[in-house]
This record gives structure tokens, sequence and C-alpha cells, in this order.
């Protein structure tokens, strides 16, 4: 399904009826999240259109070396900054998410902005909090959908190497390096137009993926060896960390991306659950084969939400209270997830 609602947008854009632009995208953001945030920001700079890139949270030290990236607002580290800029500016973009709350303390300034917002996204079923929407559920990704956005609109002249290195990045890691479900025909399409323009592949891949630091490393052995815990009968790797223990590895943000995904390449396994205590809130990462929804699974039991085979969920419950109930939940979908074949 897919929404394109910018026509007017666009006009205005080329018209020069908006001066400022404010970008902004989700708590604690990923490669999507950054490389679309800054890959609008290249392209509405090289329309001369001022543009601020506005992040509510901090963001991991691995996307630090996108081009741009010393041109963004923590929101956190900087409220009245970025309350400066939202008010100077007359038109938001908000890029990969789907409700306001995604963005907190962010999330409630901007609705009572009174300014158009521009919701680019592929999450399903937006809340209706946007003017303008460029939205497909179907797309690999937001990086996916502003390259696009912008080559039909404003031309591949207007696209250039440091946005393409930008929106290749979001590209790359919301595909899992083109390897999940989310990979059609026109993402790649989409990555040989930017590697036309540009893109040095090898180097993004070793910036995001090359790249742990000590800590990381033993984090991730740990969890492997000690912590990891299969639930044979629903097909399931499981792993669950408290607080204690991101203090004892030093864990910083980024950490533990990526954690989720080695339970899937157990063989046999079907869903693969990450569990953490943040000490705010309990979030949980889930990913899953075939055609098990762990967005609904996600969305029905911890608050949560994301993607068919790729969702997250967050609890204000102690960790062995969720640990305890995601084990009991999964019971129900036994008889589906060995039905699935891995």
């Amino acid at each position: 399904m897919k929404i394109n609602s910018t026509s007017e947008l666009v006009q205005d854009l080329k018209k020069g009826k908006y001066q400022h632009v404010f970008i902004t995208t989700h708590h604690k953001p990923d490669g999507d999240a950054m490389g679309s945030t800054l890959g609008l920001y290249h392209i509405m700079s090289k329309l001369g259109i001022k543009t601020s890139v506005i992040t509510p949270t901090d963001y991991s030290e691995s996307l630090a070396w996108l081009p741009g990236d010393d041109t963004v607002t923590n929101f956190e580290e900087s409220p009245e900054q970025a309350k400066n800029l939202l008010n100077e500016s007359d038109i938001i973009f908000c890029l990969d998410f789907n409700v306001l709350t995604r963005i907190n303390e962010l999330g409630d300034l901007i609705k009572t902005a009174n300014k158009p917002i521009v919701l680019v996204d592929h999450h399903q079923n937006p809340d209706e909090f946007y003017t303008y929407a460029y939205w497909n559920n179907e797309s690999s990704s937001t990086c996916e959908l502003i390259f696009e956005w912008a080559r039909d609109n404003f031309g591949l002249e207007n696209i250039d190497k440091n946005a393409v290195t930008c929106l290749y990045t979001g590209l790359m890691t919301d595909t899992g390096n083109f390897q999940y479900i989310n990979t059609r025909s026109n993402t790649h399409i989409v990555a040989a137009q930017m590697m036309d323009i540009g893109v040095d592949h090898v180097s993004i891949h070793e910036r995001i993926y090359h790249v742990f630091s000590v800590n990381r490393s033993r984090l991730f052995g740990y969890c492997l060896y000690k912590k990891l815990e299969i639930l044979e009968d629903c097909k399931t790797a499981l792993i669950y960390l408290d607080r204690y223990e991101l203090e004892e590895f030093k864990v910083v943000t980024g950490d533990t991306e990526g954690l989720v995904n080695f339970g899937l390449g157990i063989k046999g396994i079907v869903l693969s659950v990450l569990i953490i205590d943040r000490t705010e809130k309990v979030k949980m990462s889930f990913r899953s084969k075939g055609d098990f929804r762990v967005n609904e699974f996600a969305g029905k039991f911890f608050n949560g939400g994301g993607h068919f085979n790729a969702a997250g969920g967050a609890s204000d419950e102690p960790l062995e209270v969720v640990v305890a109930k995601f084990k009991k939940e999964i019971q129900s979908y036994k008889e589906e997830l060995n039905a699935i074949k891995a």
C-alpha cells in the first residue's frame, strides 16, 4: 500500500515557498533513520533550502562518519537550540517513524508547532499527524523512499555523492545487506542508481560493520556463550540482559545493534528475541523468518510494532516479569512457529 500526497508540496518547494526545512527522526536513530535524514539534508541543501536535522536522542558512533553528521542537533543535549530551529523553520519532515510518541518530548513540540508536517516512512499503520505523506509499507527503507521521491520530483542532478552515501547506508542496514524479505527488485534498482552517482559500497560496509569496540565484541561473545537460551518447542532463541550486565560491558548507544539477528543464524530457529533492561524501560527486539508476524505479536503483548519480520516493544514491568510473560505468551504460537521451515 502506498500514500503519495506530496504533489502540492513539491510544487511549493520548487517555487521557494519553504525557506527553512526542519528534519527529524525517531528515538535512538539507526542507519535508516540517520541515512534518510542526512540524505534529505543534502538534497534540500542542493536545492538551496536551509535545512536543520534534529534527533530526539544520541545515536551510535558507527554512524558518526556520515556526511553532514557535524550539522546534527541532539535535542536531549541542546533542547533550546532545537526549539529555536523548530520555531525558525516553516515546514517539518518526519522520517522513519509513524507516531509522534517515537520522538519523545520533541513530538509534543511538533504537535503544537502549527507548521505543515511531511511524513516519509515505511512502517505500518501511521497515525494521521501529517499534512503531506510519502509512505509505502512495502518499501525496504525510508532511505529508498527518500531517493525515489527526490529522483522523481527533483531529478538525479540534485542527488549528489554525499546524499547517496547516507541513503545507501540506510538501504543496506534496513535490508540486512539485501537479505531480508523487504528487499525487492526496486531496492536493487535504487541501489544501482545510487552506485552510478558515486556510492562506495565497500567503504560503507566497512564503516558500519567493521568497527566493533573491544567492549562490544566481548558483550556479543558473552551473550552468545552465557546468555543465549533456546526454546526448542517454539523454535525460538532468547537473550536477555539486566542493567548490571550493561554496566559491566560499558554498553553505549549502538552496542547492542544487530545482536538479536544472531539467533536467526542458528539452524532450526524461526524467532529471535532480545530483551534488555534499559532502567527507564525494558526494551525488546524481535526478528522472525517466514510468515510469523512479529509486529503483531509485539503490538499485542508489549506495546510495540514495526515490520512483518522485525519489530520492537517496551514494558514498564521488571525484566524478570517481562521475560516470564514472553515465555508464557509465545507458547500460544507454538504450532504456528513449528509449521515454519527454518
